[in-house]
């Protein structure tokens, strides 16, 4: 499996946008731009994942379900840490969860 940065630098490339369109396009809370190092920090795993903010904004930017970058960052979607949801459903949604990742696993081994 790709890293977050590893999944971000490649999805860039594939827009064929430099480190400093994207660092151009996304702003901290505070409403400044990050940095072009930050980006190449990102990309290079020198440094975590962004804010939940950030993703959301990379998630447009980079025209990618933003779940999809929630689980290459390995942090859970914002909206699903707001719920008080009992034990029995959160084992349900990880086996449905791994029936579905392995499930892809095996039809790529079959080919």
């Amino acid at each position: 499996m790709p890293s977050f940065g590893d999944y971000i630098a490649a999805r860039r490339k594939a827009l064929n946008l430099k480190q400093k369109d994207l660092a151009a396009k996304i702003k901290k809370e505070d409403g400044t731009r990050i940095s072009i190092p930050y980006v190449h920090d990102v990309e290079a795993g020198k440094r975590n994942p962004p804010s939940d903010d950030m993703i959301e904004q990379l998630g447009t930017i980079l025209d990618v379900p933003v779940d999809i970058l929630y689980f290459y960052a390995e942090r859970m979607p914002a909206d699903l840490k707001r719920f008080d949801v009992p034990e029995k459903q959160i084992l349900a949604a990880f086996e449905a969860f791994r029936r579905e990742v392995f499930a892809a696993g095996k039809k790529k081994k079959r080919k």
